[in-house]
C-alpha cells in the first residue's frame, strides 16, 4: 500500500511539472526580456527644443503609435505565437536530446579514453624530462649574479 501511495504522488509530481500553474501577471519572471523589448514612445520619437509639431498632432502621434504596437503584438502573438512555441519546443528538444544522448556520452567516451594517453605520457615527463631538468638545475644553482653600481 506505501509502495503505490508513493508511486501516485510520483506521477502526479511528474504530471504537476508539465501541467503547473503560470502566472498571468508576470510574465517575465526570470527578467530575460527586461532591457531589450522596452520600446516607448519617448524612446523613438523625440522634438528638440524650437522644433514643436502642433499639440494635437503630438498626443495623436503619442497614442496611435502606443495602441498600433499594442495590438500588431497581440496580433502576431495570436497568429504565430502558438506555431513559433512549437518550433521552439521541437527546437529545446532537440537540443537536449543530442546532449543527453551525443555531446555527454561522446565526452565521456573521450574522458576515459584520454586517461590511458595521459598516463603513458606523464610516464614518458616522468622517464625522461625529470633527469635532465634536475641535472640542468644542479648545474645553474651556482650561478652568481652581482650587481655593481659603477660611477
Amino acid at each position: 500500500m506505501a509502495e503505490e501511495q508513493t508511486e501516485l504522488e510520483e506521477r502526479i509530481i511528474i504530471k504537476d511539472q508539465h501541467t503547473k500553474e503560470i502566472d498571468l501577471v508576470n510574465r517575465d519572471p526570470k527578467h530575460i526580456n527586461e532591457d531589450v523589448v522596452k520600446v516607448d514612445f519617448e524612446d523613438v520619437i523625440a522634438e528638440p527644443v524650437g522644433t514643436y509639431s502642433f499639440d494635437g498632432v503630438w498626443k495623436t502621434s503619442y497614442t496611435t503609435f502606443t495602441v498600433s504596437k499594442y495590438w500588431c503584438y497581440r496580433l502576431l502573438s495570436a497568429i504565430l505565437g502558438i506555431p513559433l512555441a512549437v518550433v521552439w519546443g521541437f527546437l529545446f528538444a532537440l537540443i537536449s536530446f543530442c546532449h543527453i544522448w551525443a555531446v555527454v556520452p561522446c565526452i565521456k567516451s573521450y574522458l576515459i579514453e584520454i586517461q590511458c594517453v595521459s598516463r603513458i605520457y606523464s610516464l614518458c615527463i616522468h622517464t625522461f624530462c625529470d633527469p635532465l631538468f634536475e641535472a640542468l638545475s644542479k648545474i645553474c644553482s651556482n650561478i652568481r649574479v652581482a650587481l655593481r653600481k659603477e660611477f
